[in-house]
């Protein structure tokens, strides 16, 4: 994909009439941060086109871990009664030795309390589905890839290329991922996604006999497998490792199970039990160096496009969903009547978003860091750190989520 900058060989094109009418949007990507920031500005009046080259929506993925920063996210956006019908994370639950001996526990329904909402965990097919819902059926082009963006600028509307054909729009939102086409062309000098040093496995398996496992990690040297409740008697299990970056195997199912054969069970039976063409793996790769701005002319970065990050903290799905809330929100607030500020309202976008989630990105860094320990020392000393924190009680653990969690969605502009 080619994209243009106005100021180069085709600076003709549309112009900005000034009007009080919300605008209309082309979101490029059908993920989580796409759909998200369609619903969000459909909410406020846009008219909104979401481009997906993929030929069809498959329902892939395994699950999602939504903090209540992120449940608060989408309650905003009329979704709180399909939260609520999601498998909340309650009971005790906690970090474990791989030979079964609980670090650290903790009561996982403190969350709510603290925070307002509870942390939610949901296959990510499903949220895919509850946000696509939202939206018309005419709202989403399948198979349909962008070739060129022109973002335009104040006085110009920016312009969308497909095989289709051109079409022109007040913004365009990059929601095109980690490999974003559109942030290579519009911020050709940053170096991209880094690889983290570790792969991830991810798959949802029948809980069976099961069905009363508690949510956990289980932190090894130089590994990790997680285990969460899911509706309907599933488990989401995830798996990460320290590998050399690209590393293949002949037979995915076999080198899981065998790194993790000796580990506490239910691990090695949940990945027997786990079809092989439901095992997912993907080496992790973030933005180690943060973006200037999360905008360049009417175009808007979110999610992965923006800010990649490691898994590690379960935010990546989360801030790519407050973006959507916080970008239609400013530019909900910039239209006071006297005509859109498109720039205005993307530059107030980049300052509320930009410094939280390199934060977070940075955080999540770190915490992978520690989490794929490999040399013994080190991991005894995690060990160590992680059983002195659960003797400091649900407190610390809550104190230590409340940076992110406490966040609730920017309230809506008031209006003369």
């Amino acid at each position: 994909m080619a994209v243009g900058d106005t100021r180069g060989a085709r600076p003709s094109g549309p112009t900005v009439a000034g009007s009080s009418r919300a605008g209309t949007a082309i979101v490029v990507g059908a993920g989580i941060s796409g759909l998200t920031a369609a619903v969000a500005l459909r909410r406020r009046g846009w008219r909104v086109d979401v481009y997906e080259r993929a030929p069809v929506l498959e329902p892939v993925g395994a699950g999602i871990a939504l903090a209540p920063n992120a449940v608060k996210a989408l309650d905003s956006l009329g979704m709180r009664e399909w939260i609520d019908q999601a498998a909340v994370i309650q009971g005790s639950g906690g970090v474990r030795r791989p030979d079964g001996r609980w670090l650290v526990r903790t009561d996982l329904g403190a969350v709510a309390k603290a925070f307002g909402r509870p942390l939610v965990v949901v296959p990510r097919p499903e949220l895919i589905d509850a946000l696509r819902s939202q939206l018309p059926q005419a709202a989403i082009h399948l198979d349909t890839s962008v070739e060129e963006v022109l973002p335009g600028d104040e006085t110009r509307l920016a312009r969308v290329r497909t095989k289709q054909g051109e079409k022109s729009a007040d913004l365009v939102v990059a929601a095109d991922g980690i490999r974003s086409p559109i942030r290579e062309a519009l911020f050709p000098e940053h170096p991209g996604p880094v690889y983290a040093g570790f792969t991830a496995w991810r798959m949802i398996v029948e809980a069976g006999s099961h069905t009363k496992v508690e949510p956990s990690e289980t932190w090894g040297r130089g590994a990790v497998f997680g285990i969460v409740p899911l509706p309907g008697g599933r488990l989401y299990c995830y798996a990460t490792a320290n590998l050399p970056e690209g590393t293949k195997f002949a037979d995915e199912h076999a080198a899981l199970l065998e790194r993790f054969a000796d580990w506490h069970s239910p691990i090695p039976d949940l990945i027997r039990r786990t079809p092989r063409e439901a095992l997912l793996r993907n080496d992790i790769y973030w933005l180690d160096k943060p973006l200037s701005a999360y905008h360049s002319g009417r175009v808007a970065f979110v999610g992965d496009a923006a800010h990649a990050m490691t898994p590690n903290l379960g935010q990546g799905g989360c801030q790519a969903i407050e973006d959507a809330v916080v970008l239609a929100h400013e530019l909900e607030a910039e239209d006071g009547g006297g005509g859109l500020d498109v720039a205005m309202a993307l530059n107030a976008y980049t300052v509320a978003r930009r410094a939280r989630t390199v934060s977070i990105a940075r955080q999540s860094a770190r915490a992978g860091r520690m989490q794929q320990l490999h040399a013994p020392l080190g991991t005894a000393l995690r060990n160590g750190a992680i059983s002195l924190a659960g003797h400091l009680g649900s407190g610390f653990m809550l104190r230590q989520m409340a940076a992110v969690a406490k966040w609730a969605p920017p309230e809506p502009p008031e209006r003369p």
